[in-house]
């Protein structure tokens, strides 16, 4: 075959041509800039502003509601002894340890013929009192029977709380279904005087989440979802028996010392 010098040339400029232009895209192509922090900071703040994120209360009753309980009491009207047994009182309870032993308020359970627990599934096992309290209202009841996946609440710190710190209550507030409000710490260490003849209660968690008849019993929660005291009484200078603002909650350091528990 006979060498064609035109072709060879052809080749020549073609390929020096096609350098030119990788060196020219290599020389004036727009350098990558460098990612500051600020750059970083303004995309977290993109994504944040669009993305809806549950809120600190929600994540908190997340964590606290499978382990809320409602406490159920019956029993007979001393009045009408022949009548059938029916419920005569009602409460919350947070099961503490893993075989189902709960925390509730003395009064809840006081002068029940029978207690029933109610889970959060909707489960329901008769409870035997295995331990109370009543100075600090407290009583620790035992299920029969308890849920296969059943997981006890996180006990927290009411040493690590101040006026301020943001609470949940969770409960059966006149029997409404697993009900939150959320408030804050309003202050420590308070008294409360029930209208019974109870004796004085000290050391008290002072808080504004709304709780009602039916929130006896039930956990004081922080948002980290752990369990920082017991709900035990509502202040009402009337008759009413309702919420005006006024709350108070055992402490779980003293919760567990009152029934025989070593301090969390």
């Amino acid at each position: 075959m006979r060498h064609n010098p035109l072709a060879h040339w052809i080749i020549s400029i073609v390929s020096l041509c096609i350098g030119l232009v990788v060196l020219a895209v290599f020389l004036f192509s727009e350098k990558p800039t460098p990612v500051s922090q600020r750059d970083i900071d303004a995309a977290v703040m993109r994504v944040l502003q669009d993305t809806d994120l549950p809120s600190r209360s929600a994540s908190a009753a997340e964590k606290i509601i499978p382990a809320v309980v409602r406490v159920r009491g019956f029993g007979r009207d001393p009045k009408r002894p022949k009548e059938p047994e029916k419920e005569i009182g009602a409460g919350t309870g947070v099961v503490i340890v893993d075989d189902g032993t709960l925390l509730t308020n003395f009064h809840v359970i006081r002068g029940m013929e029978r207690l029933e627990v109610v889970f959060s599934n909707g489960m329901q096992s008769a409870a035997s009192v295995i331990a109370v309290m009543p100075a600090q209202d407290l009583a620790l009841l035992r299920p029969q029977r308890i849920p296969d996946d059943l997981e006890p609440a996180v006990m927290g710190s009411s040493t690590r709380v101040s006026p301020g710190t943001e609470v949940l209550v969770v409960g059966f507030p006149f029997g409404l279904a697993m009900s939150v409000s959320s408030g804050v710490v309003s202050g420590l260490n308070r008294e409360f005087r029930s209208q019974d003849d109870r004796p004085v209660m000290t050391g008290l968690i002072q808080f504004d989440a709304a709780a009602n008849p039916g929130n006896s019993g039930g956990p004081l929660v922080n948002m980290a979802g752990e369990v920082i005291g017991i709900v035990t009484a509502i202040l009402n200078p009337t008759k009413a028996g309702t919420f005006i603002g006024i709350g108070f909650a055992v402490t779980i350091e003293a919760a567990a010392g009152g029934v025989g528990i070593p301090p969390f």
